[in-house]
């Protein structure tokens, strides 16, 4: 009599498929951009010919080593350089022509930033600490203060208003950052190495919020040398020395 045959082993559970939201209408073109720095004798060609469309809805990744331009690339994106040759439009706009007051108002309401060190007040709690950019556009009191406690509410910080930073962990501190780049309701998230100052598991969480901001409706670009945070993304752009190497889907 033969053997009854081995149960099959049960099919392993199939990843979660990632949602990829159809490109929205184009909100950054860059058009064969260079950026040029004089040292001394030096000339240092930090971007040479960079050529970029980024539309709502993208989840994108910058990646390089160090010197590869992203840094710089990153600076131009949130309208804190300007090109020294080419253009750069940002919502059909050319940045070289906007002024400082234009220039600040586009930082300031259309693109959320969030820094490897955080950048909180110490001094102020997460609620004002939100609030800020809410004050500089000229919101209400009572409108300001409800957007920042939606805000940090969908992040998950509803029960830490009160908390000053020194009162929050790293995570909960980067949880603030984002929740304040969000509160104005920018065009897109701007994110400079968001895990660098965290703890690896704090970091994986991190960039699980950032899934679900982008499965919100959120356009996120985040500047990392580091693989596995860029592997978030759904498209993965690589400089080196100046110029983009790759451009491909994540």
């Amino acid at each position: 009599m033969n053997p009854p045959p081995e149960a099959s082993p049960p099919p392993a559970a199939l990843p979660r498929p990632r949602p990829i939201r159809p490109p929205g209408p184009l909100v950054i073109a860059i058009d064969d951009v260079a950026k040029l720095y004089v040292m001394g004798e030096e000339t240092i060609h930090a971007l040479r010919s960079v050529s970029l469309r980024i539309h709502r809805n993208e989840y994108l990744a910058i990646m390089g080593p160090s010197g590869s331009g992203k840094s710089t690339l990153m600076n131009m994106l949130g309208c804190l350089d300007t090109p020294t040759s080419g253009r750069y439009e940002f919502n059909g706009r050319n940045v070289a022509a906007m002024d400082d007051d234009e220039l600040a108002a586009i930082r300031n309401r259309e693109i959320g930033f969030v820094f490897q060190t955080f950048n909180l007040l110490p001094r102020s709690n997460a609620l004002r600490n939100v609030e800020l950019p809410l004050i500089y556009a000229g919101l209400p009191p009572e409108e300001r203060r409800e957007r920042a406690r939606q805000a940090l509410a969908d992040v998950g910080l509803g029960n830490r208003l009160d908390h000053k930073p020194a009162e929050l962990s790293g995570g909960q501190r980067q949880r603030v950052a984002i929740a304040r780049a969000l509160v104005n309701r920018p065009s897109i998230l701007l994110a400079d190495e968001p895990t660098g100052n965290l703890d690896s598991q704090t970091g994986v969480e991190i960039m699980a919020l950032f899934e679900e901001l982008y499965e919100r409706g959120n356009t996120l670009i985040v500047v990392t040398h580091e693989e596995d945070v860029a592997r978030h993304a759904r498209r993965i752009v690589r400089l080196r020395d100046g110029l983009i190497a790759s451009d491909e889907p994540a």
